[in-house]
C-alpha cells in the first residue's frame, strides 16, 4: 500500500528493531521439508512482515494450533522487516531458498508474479467460491491477465478526520461535497485562526488520487495491447488536482511548510492541535486512541467527500497479499492462506492489527458493528475504494516520486496545474515504454 497505505506493503505500520524468529516450539526445517521416509511431520515456512500486530506472537500460536489439527502439518514462521523483505526475497529467489508462503505488498504481486516466482492462486480462489467474496481493489492489485499473485489478507484505506469537538463547539458541520470541505475550512480559518484548516500536502499522492478519481480522471489508463499511458494531464484529473491545490494556493487553508509534509508530518500537526481536519489512514486511529484516549471525544471521521453533496471520493486500499512462493506442497500453502485470510483468522488478524480484513463479507461486518471512528473507514472502502494502475512499473513511477513533485511544484509555484501534471505525464510515460 511507500509502506506507508498505499504503496507496496501494508500502511504506516511501526517496524521492530531486527528480525526475529518465532518458532511457536513447531518444526523449523527449510522449506516444505515434510513427511518423507522419516514420517517427520509436514512443515511451512512462512514470512510475515514484522510489526503490523504488535502482539503477533499468541495469534501464530494458535493459527498453527489449528492449521495442525486440520492438516497435520506445522508452521515455521519468520518475521522481517518490510525495509529489508523486498531485497531478501528477491535474494531468496537467486539462492532458490524461498519460503512456502509470504506476505507481500501489493505492487510487489505483479513484479514477483512476472518474473515466475508467486504461483497463480486464481484457480484455488475460483475452486473455493471466493473469488466473488474479496475486496475488489485488494484482489484487482493482485490480479493480471486472469492470474492473481496473492490472496487479499488485509487492508487499510484514508478517510477525512476532523476535530468534531471544534465542530461542535462552532455549530459545525462535516462537509459531505467538495464544495463543503472548502466552506468548512474557510469558516474554520476565521474561527480558529491559529490552526491549519486542511493541511494540502506535497509529499504523497494518496491525498490527491482521491481527488483526481473524484473528478472522474485517471492517473494511467492501459489500452488493448496492455501498454499503458499516463492520462493525470487529461481535464478530469487535472480539475481534481485543481480543486486539491487551490484550498492552498488560492484559498490560504494550508501552510508553505505542508508542500513537502509526508502522511505522517500531516498525523503529527492533527495529533499537537495544528489542524483541524486531514485526509489519513483508518490504521492511525489505534496511534491516536493510545497516545490519549480523549481522542474518543475529540476526533471525527467520515468518508473523504465527492464533487457532489452525498458522494465520496475514492479512496487507494492498500495492504498485504499471501503468496504462495511455488512451495513443494501447494495444496497444504493453499490450505494455510485460505485459514489466514477468511473466517475467524482472517477477522481476528485485522481487528488485532487495527486494519481491515481482505474478504468483502468480513469488511461488511466491521462496518455494521463497528463504532463511529472505524466504521466510516470501512464505508469509505467498500463503497470508494480504490487502485493505482495495475502495473509492476508503476512502482517505478512511485519510486520516482512522479506525483510528489508534481504536487510541490504547483503548491511552490513554480509551474502552472496543467503544466506540472503534463511533466508528471510525460515521466510516467517514459517509464511506461512510451
Amino acid at each position: 500500500m511507500s509502506h506507508t497505505p498505499g504503496h507496496s506493503g501494508t500502511p504506516a505500520r511501526r517496524l521492530l528493531a531486527g528480525a526475529a524468529v518465532l518458532s511457536l516450539g513447531l518444526l523449523t526445517a527449510c522449506g516444505s521439508d515434510a513427511n518423507s521416509d522419516d514420517g517427520a511431520a509436514k512443515t511451512l515456512d512462512v514470512w510475515i512482515m514484522e510489526g503490523t500486530n504488535p502482539d503477533a506472537g499468541p495469534y501464530f500460536e494458535e493459527l498453527g494450533a489449528a492449521f495442525k489439527e486440520q492438516t497435520g502439518a506445522e508452521l515455521n514462521v519468520q518475521f522481517i522487516q518490510w525495509a529489508d523483505a523486498h531485497d531478501r526475497i528477491t535474494t531468496a529467489m537467486a539462492g532458490r531458498e524461498l519460503p512456502d508462503v509470504a506476505e507481500i505488498g501489493t505492487t510487489w504481486a505483479l513484479e514477483f508474479g512476472a518474473v515466475g516466482a508467486l504461483r497463480d492462486l486464481a484457480g484455488d480462489i475460483e475452486a473455493d467460491g471466493l473469488g466473488g467474496d474479496l475486496v475488489p481493489a485488494l484482489h484487482e492489485a493482485g490480479t493480471v491477465d486472469g492470474a492473481t499473485y496473492g490472496m487479499p489478507w488485509h487492508a487499510g484505506t484514508r478517510s477525512l478526520m476532523y476535530r468534531a469537538d471544534l465542530f461542535a463547539e462552532h455549530g459545525l458541520q462535516p462537509p459531505t461535497s467538495w464544495d463543503e470541505l472548502r466552506d468548512v475550512a474557510l469558516q474554520l480559518k476565521q474561527l480558529e485562526p491559529d490552526m491549519i484548516p486542511f493541511p494540502v500536502i506535497g509529499g504523497t499522492e494518496y491525498t490527491v488520487d482521491p481527488f483526481i478519481w473524484g473528478a472522474g480522471g485517471q492517473i494511467a489508463q492501459a489500452g488493448d495491447d496492455g501498454t499503458w499511458t499516463s492520462t493525470i494531464n487529461a481535464p478530469e484529473a487535472v480539475a481534481g488536482i485543481e480543486f486539491y491545490t487551490s484550498l492552498a494556493t488560492e484559498h490560504g487553508l494550508s501552510v508553505a511548510a505542508a508542500e513537502t509534509w509526508l502522511e505522517t508530518d500531516q498525523l503529527q500537526s492533527f495529533q499537537t492541535g495544528q489542524a483541524a481536519m486531514v485526509i489519513n489512514g483508518n490504521w492511525t486511529v489505534n496511534t491516536l486512541l493510545e497516545d490519549d484516549p480523549t481522542w474518543a471525544d475529540r476526533l471525527g471521521v467520515v468518508p473523504i467527500p465527492g464533487q457532489q453533496p452525498g458522494t465520496y471520493n475514492p479512496s487507494f486500499v492498500g495492504g498485504s497479499l499471501l503468496g504462495d512462493f511455488h512451495s513443494d506442497e501447494p495444496e497444504l500453502a493453499w490450505e494455510l492462506i485460505k485459514l489466514m485470510s477468511t473466517g475467524e483468522y482472517g477477522a481476528r488478524w485485522a481487528e488485532q492489527s487495527g486494519f481491515f480484513p481482505g474478504q468483502q463479507s468480513l469488511l461488511e461486518d466491521v462496518a455494521d458493528q463497528a463504532g463511529p471512528l472505524v466504521a466510516p473507514f470501512a464505508t469509505q472502502m467498500l463503497e470508494a475504494g480504490a487502485g493505482v494502475p495495475v502495473t509492476e512499473l508503476y512502482g517505478q513511477v512511485q519510486g520516482a516520486q512522479v506525483i510528489p513533485r508534481m504536487l510541490q511544484s504547483i503548491l511552490s509555484g513554480s509551474a502552472t496545474v496543467q503544466e506540472a501534471a503534463d511533466t508528471a505525464a510525460a515521466a510516467m510515460d517514459e517509464t511506461f515504454g512510451n
